[in-house]
């Protein structure tokens, strides 16, 4: 199971950017579907989850109202799309799945990156103010 992260870069403070999530060689049909991030000397941090059947969605109170989980109709693909991203959003961020039921179905399992068992390499954000 390979999950391909896509679309970090740098803007500037207040800018935007869409992350992608795929898997290179499956879909997401029967997976739920987190971003975390990681800065350096910090922990991971939960951002947002997605559930199977695209009915539940949970936000860390640090990007809700920012950023928007979504997945794509052929379920391939998930995003997660940043906008007015702060000096305190750089970080490495992955994508996760699993195929549990119960991984998305609140905000704290679904933040919780010990539920998901298959993790992305990361992509690099950085915002300059």
């Amino acid at each position: 199971v390979q999950l391909v992260e896509s679309g970090g870069g740098s803007v500037q403070s207040g800018g935007s950017l869409t992350l992608s999530c795929a898997p290179s060689e499956f879909t997401l049909d029967s997976y739920a579907v987190g971003w975390f991030r990681q800065a350096p000397g910090s922990e991971r941090e939960g951002l947002s989850c997605i559930d199977q059947d695209d009915e539940r969605i949970f936000y860390a109170d640090s990007v809700k109202g920012r950023f928007t989980i979504s997945r794509d109709d052929a379920k391939k693909t998930v995003y997660l799309q940043m906008n007015s991203l702060k000096p305190e959003d750089p970080a490495l961020y992955y994508c996760a799945i699993d195929d549990s039921p119960g991984v998305c179905r609140t905000q704290t399992t679904g933040l919780w990156s010990d539920l998901y068992d298959n993790w992305g390499q990361g992509t690099q954000v950085t915002v300059s103010s």
